[in-house]
């Protein structure tokens, strides 16, 4: 995969090679070479404020609502009482302050490897993280993800959510055997992990081989669907292994009444009750990369 290049005031961004967007760039904000990654920020004249790490679109803040907020909205209402909540990347806190929103939590670890994208967020992306950063039940850790699941205690979190980049660079060792074995070991018997598992109209393979390695450790997985904008060719999938019981397909009804109690209702911009449940529900294109219950 090649990087996104800016060519006079446009930035072109490569994730594929053959097929690719691009985004007319108002101001550079920021662009700066990291231990881990290269990240540039800048402000585009169609999706706002954007997030960008070796050359790939992260994240902007036109359409950030729908990735985040189905991010962790879907498994805190899919768990029974989401109490401790790890969050691996996310450095731009967005998916931190959706955690927060949730009544029953009582403690949110995010542990992010590059320090620098979570003060450049502070300072350029605000919007996204808002008063997370400082929420007494938040504790942020600038450190490598791997390393504090194989630390952690068992059974120590209930939800677990992976916000990485694609499975190369830094992102390649969140998707591995071995991570998914510890995260099986310090998840609760209820728990639940998601993660994103790319566009599977362009990126099949990360579905299926995401899939089929959490299988070996979880004893139900399942995938649902977010649209979002930016991330070209389709619906986006975000993979869901859990512990214990089947998930439980939780009615309309049931998720209205839990939003409500946790003030949640009226707070998003894409989740729903309705849009949650309709969200499990794959086109056959999709449906086939997942293992046959």
């Amino acid at each position: 995969m090649t990087s996104g290049t800016s060519s006079g005031t446009w930035f072109n961004e490569a994730l594929y090679p053959d097929w690719g967007q691009r985004f007319k760039v108002v101001k550079e904000l920021v662009h700066k070479k990291s231990p881990f990654q290269d990240i540039r920020i800048f402000e585009s004249s169609s999706h706002g404020r954007v997030l960008v790490l070796d050359g790939i679109v992260q994240i902007t803040e036109r359409d950030e609502f729908i990735y985040q907020e189905m991010l962790a909205h879907v498994p805190l209402f899919m768990h029974p009482k989401p109490q401790r909540v790890l969050i691996i990347g996310a450095g731009d806190g967005g998916v931190l302050r959706r955690v927060l929103q949730h009544k029953t939590v009582e403690k949110a670890v995010m542990v992010e490897i590059d320090g620098d994208v979570i003060e450049l967020s502070k300072q350029h992306l605000p919007m996204f993280g808002k008063d997370a950063w400082d929420d007494p039940r938040a504790e942020v850790i600038v450190g490598d993800g791997i390393d504090y699941v194989k630390k952690a205690g068992d059974a120590s979190f209930d939800v677990i959510i992976v916000d990485s980049t694609d499975p190369i660079g830094v992102g390649d060792v969140l998707f591995t055997d071995d991570f998914y074995k510890n995260c099986a070991r310090i998840l609760s018997d209820e728990g639940i992990i998601v993660n994103q598992c790319g566009v599977p109209f362009q990126q099949a393979d990360e579905l299926r081989e995401t899939t089929a390695r959490r299988a070996k450790f979880f004893p139900h997985v399942t995938a649902y669907l977010a649209a979002v904008p930016t991330y070209v060719g389709g619906f986006m999938t975000l993979g869901m292994a859990k512990k214990g019981t089947p998930p439980h397909k939780l009615d309309v009804t049931e998720l209205a009444r839990r939003a409500r109690e946790g003030n949640i209702e009226g707070s998003c911009q894409y989740w729903t009750p309705e849009v949650h449940v309709a969200s499990f529900s794959l086109p056959p294109y999709i449906a086939q990369n997942l293992p046959r219950s």
